[in-house]
């Protein structure tokens, strides 16, 4: 069987692109570019949902919380060999008003619960790789997505890496900063999407470090 890797995210996993609104294709989004890579020996599954949080349920937009959808998701697609979670960009936003410290504690409800979600794992134990996401921009407060994201999120997201990497720890888990690996600044539409190369590069950094796991 082959190898099952479940890409759990945002607009970011989803494929959003700033340039068309739309969605980059297949062979452009990192999952797409991660499976090519990885070859016919894995599965990676694309579960990416715009606007999606770590467990802050949005009162404009309905199923965006991960902790609402982890359980679900993980149980269609057992046995889950890999779940990578890159969360962290929508939990900013000033509606919630949450400091960086209590983003990563609402992702670590959202590991426990996939651990504990024993029946996904097939018996063995729980393997999930954290990635931070990339740095939003400042620049993005001028646009017109700064409008609803509200005031200081791109300094919020500078603070994640270092509370997701102790989480990572804390919880057993993998870790990758994305602002290590993706060098290409993010759009500069909306200041906060990967650009194409941006996927790129996060795909190269992914197969390295699924390969490193020898799942």
């Amino acid at each position: 069987m082959k190898k099952h890797i479940v890409c759990f995210g945002d607009s970011n996993t989803h494929g959003y692109c700033a340039k068309t609104g739309g969605r980059f294709d297949e062979k452009q989004r990192w999952t797409c570019l991660l499976q090519e890579k990885l070859g016919d020996g894995y599965l990676v599954i694309e579960e990416g949902l715009s606007g999606r949080t770590a467990c802050f349920s949005d009162p404009f937009f309905e199923g965006r919380s991960g902790l609402d959808a982890i359980y679900s998701c993980l149980m269609s697609h057992e046995p889950v060999d890999l779940l990578v979670i890159m969360l962290g960009t929508n939990d900013t936003k000033e509606r919630f008003a949450s400091s960086a410290a209590c983003i990563a504690l609402g992702l670590k409800r959202l590991v426990d619960k996939a651990i504990a979600t024993k029946d996904c794992w097939a018996g063995k134990r729980a393997n999930i790789l954290i990635v931070t996401p990339q740095n939003i921009d400042p620049k993005y407060e001028d646009t017109e997505v700064g409008a609803t994201m509200g005031r200081g999120c791109a300094e919020k997201s500078e603070l994640l890496a270092e509370e997701f990497r102790k989480i990572a720890e804390l919880a057993g888990c993998h870790y990758l900063d994305g602002n290590q690996v993706i060098t290409a600044k993010p759009n500069d539409i909306d200041f906060m999407h990967l650009t194409e190369e941006g996927h790129r590069q996060l795909a190269d950094a992914l197969e390295q470090e699924i390969r490193e796991l020898q799942l």
